[in-house]
């Protein structure tokens, strides 16, 4: 508190911190990280497990860049921005570590419905089928068995959403969004080891037996359609599913006095799915069971009164 007639103390200024990135000079605030500094620059970098919304696990490795002085590539997402920094995001190094990586995923999974790794992909050049088994070795070089790849038949327990494995890369977003960073619900985990490793409920439970509540925030967050909206799922089944002729509206959530924002799209003049953006201030791209799957009113058939005979006297 300050006495009548004082000024209030101002406030303390952030501190600032420069660095240089692919030999440019950027200023950010102290505590952001390397990946918002490359943003600052307008240095595109891919992520697969990070997010705004969410905190950085560094588990997918794509984000890596080269820091003069450090014996190993370092995680853009998650490695403070310090001053003086001298940091390559496109250096032969950086780009070899990337192709690998998006190589690795793509022979082990079905991206097919992962359309920002598909572009990261062709941008790095990364070919999967390097991996491919071969028959005869080719020469001198030995024999290729097959990669082991996930195959595993779709999980579809309610009518909300689906679990599809073969499309998982373990990225962590849905026990991120699951635990502390959105629904503190922590119904699921990553199970298993090595290849073996699986996002599961306790003890493999059915998701309707588990501590799931259906907020769909795990759904919300899958960068490559492993957790996919029953919805999307029927539609793509049928060869109906064009985002393209989507229209996206926001409007509020009118289930509670919260004020979410919802994103409805809308395709063939039906809502096919919600979401919300991830900058919102009181979602920040969460939800409730309510407001990502209580839509299905919009579209009740309309009523009709019964028909009554006249009975003649």
């Amino acid at each position: 508190m300050t006495r009548s007639g004082e000024n209030p103390r101002p406030a303390a200024e952030t501190a600032l911190v420069t660095l240089s990135i692919d030999g440019r000079e950027v200023t950010v605030p102290e505590g952001e990280t390397i990946l918002a500094a490359c943003t600052a620059a307008d240095v595109e970098t891919p992520t697969i497990c990070w997010a705004p919304n969410l905190t950085p696990v560094n588990v997918c490795r794509v984000c890596v860049v080269e820091l003069e002085g450090s014996r190993t590539l370092v995680p853009a997402c998650s490695r403070p921005a310090e001053a003086g920094m001298q940091i390559s995001t496109d250096s032969e190094r950086v780009r070899h570590s990337r192709r690998m990586v998006l190589e690795f995923l793509g022979s082990a999974n079905d991206l097919s419905q992962a359309s920002e790794i598909a572009d990261w992909s062709r941008t790095y050049g990364a070919d999967p089928a390097r991996y491919e088994g071969s028959a005869d070795g080719g020469g001198d070089l030995p024999l290729r068995p097959e990669p082991e790849r996930v195959d595993e038949p779709v999980r579809i327990q309610d009518d909300l959403y689906i679990r599809a494995y073969d499309r998982c890369v373990l990225c962590y977003k849905c026990v991120e969004a699951c635990g502390d960073d959105a629904q503190h619900t922590f119904a699921i985990a990553v199970a298993g080891r090595g290849f073996d490793a699986r996002i599961r409920t306790e003890y493999d439970a059915e998701l309707p037996d588990s501590a799931c509540v259906y907020c769909g925030n795990c759904v919300a967050v899958c960068p490559t359609g492993a957790l996919q909206f029953r919805t999307e799922f029927d539609l793509r089944a049928v060869g109906e599913w064009r985002p393209d002729d989507q229209a996206v509206t926001r409007t509020v959530c009118s289930y509670c006095g919260v004020g979410c924002n919802l994103e409805l799209h809308v395709q063939d003049e039906r809502i096919v799915k919600v979401t919300s953006p991830a900058d919102h201030s009181v979602t920040s791209g969460h939800l409730c069971i309510k407001g990502r799957f209580g839509w299905q009113y919009v579209h009740a058939p309309a009523f009709e009164p019964p028909t009554t005979s006249v009975t003649e006297h």
